[in-house]
């Protein structure tokens, strides 16, 4: 359905992911990256009822950087939950060059974005051992944050995501978005992807996931305003 014509109880919150340095112009940028600021902030002016940034915010020696593993950036290896003694459950990992160190310039926010309306931080991948795309949970899906709680707690209905990479934290945020309950959307051209293809948006699009243009947006919670 388009978002104009809804008609049910519509209460939004913005989840703005990653908009850190080093996906920007550091070890691990996404191209276009510093392009969406703009219209990320003219998105953070909007009434929305909670105004939400995820970080990535990692120790020197995350599992998912090359240099834990001693091998080649971009290849991939296979990881364990540090709770899986018997390591019966690993998960394919890409191996990133080291990004958003906590205490590291590549880990702050980029300049311009606008970070004083942010009701909360949410910080991904900061235990050493596990990886976590998704701002709801790691990916064994064995540790929630507590995004849902503050995200439920204001009864927010629609969840609208903006940031970096659409096809990596972008994506499986929205995705766990679904999962948890919500009605989610992907302002399209608020995010860039590392990938060219059209893969993540499909795979998005078949769990449910709708696509906005910020203008859409923008019509309609300036709408709510008068």
């Amino acid at each position: 359905m388009a978002l104009k014509a809804l008609d049910r109880r519509f209460t939004p919150a913005l989840i703005v992911i990653d908009l850190q340095n080093d996906f920007v112009s550091g070890s691990l940028p996404v191209s276009g990256g510093a392009e969406i600021v703009d219209t990320v902030n003219r998105l953070l002016d909007l009434p929305f009822v909670l105004k939400i940034a995820t970080k990535d915010f990692h120790p020197a020696k995350h599992v998912s950087f090359a240099l834990t593993h001693d091998l080649p950036v971009f290849t991939k290896a296979t990881i364990f939950h540090p709770g899986d003694k018997d390591r019966t459950k690993g998960l394919e990992q890409v191996l990133w060059p080291a990004h958003c160190v906590v205490g590291t310039n590549g880990a702050d926010f980029v300049p311009g974005l606008n970070t004083d309306d942010f009701t909360a931080i949410i910080h991904k991948g900061v235990d050493v051992d596990i990886e976590s795309y998704s701002a709801f949970r790691d990916i064994w899906h064995y540790q929630n944050s507590d995004l849902t709680r503050v995200l439920k707690k204001d009864s927010v209905t629609d969840v609208f995501f903006v940031g970096l990479a659409g096809d990596y934290c972008v994506k499986y945020t929205a995705l766990d978005s679904v999962h948890f309950g919500f009605d989610t959307w992907v302002v399209r051209d608020a995010v860039r992807c590392i990938s060219d293809d059209n893969i993540a948006w499909d795979e998005m699009e078949k769990k449910g996931i709708q696509f906005v243009e910020s203008a859409e947006l923008i019509a309609k919670l300036t709408q709510l305003e008068d």
